[in-house]
């Protein structure tokens, strides 16, 4: 049962039994309290790259909540107070950015972690792809990578490192590497993973 929910079901049916008292005490009310505890072992899992929609997509068929630059990115984007797209930046951006980078570095990467470090802070978990090429998910930065893959370290969370796929086989692999890592967060067991 617990594949076929995704994060957002998870989340809907929890709004809608903490809104109906009325179905207390009836097989409904006992069926969304399964839900609302299979959705606290929903977890949110920083992915590297943060713009990877293949570890994204993995992270979400698995039931847990992929951390990912691009909804950071188009929330962003849709936001009011932001007038138009070339100016993406607010007043907070910077002040957001200085948190995980001092001032003498490149605003570029001040700018970046102004949207990765939040993830970060945010994440209960992470999955890291090593030596993935340009066209996976890049950052465009290696000083960033760097900086977030120290964060990620330093938070202490459960990780997983896992190479970059060159054959069919070895992609198998990882998608089971993955598979078993995410299960093994809903089972509450954490620690590093290479």
């Amino acid at each position: 049962m617990k594949e076929d929910l995704t994060y957002l079901n998870i989340i809907v049916l929890k709004n809608i039994a903490m809104k109906y008292e009325k179905f207390k005490n009836t097989n409904v009310y006992f069926a969304l309290s399964i839900i609302n505890f299979l959705g606290d072992k929903v977890k949110k899992v920083f992915i590297f790259p943060p713009n990877s929609l293949i570890l994204g997509d993995l992270v979400e068929r698995f039931g847990h909540k992929p951390l990912m630059l691009n909804n950071v990115i188009g929330q962003k984007v849709r936001t009011a107070e932001i007038d138009s797209p070339p100016l993406n930046i607010t007043d907070e951006d910077p002040k957001k950015g200085l948190k995980y980078a001092a001032i003498e570095v490149p605003s570029g990467v001040r700018g970046r972690m102004s949207l990765i470090g939040p993830l970060i802070e945010e994440a209960e978990a992470a999955i890291i792809m090593k030596n993935a090429p340009i066209g996976f998910g890049c950052v465009g930065c290696e000083r960033t990578n760097e900086l977030t893959k120290y964060l990620i370290r330093r938070k202490g969370i459960p990780v997983l490192n896992v190479e970059y796929p060159k054959t069919e086989e070895e992609a198998k692999i990882v998608v089971k590497k993955i598979a078993a890592f995410l299960k093994e967060l809903e089972e509450g067991d954490n620690g590093v993973s290479e």
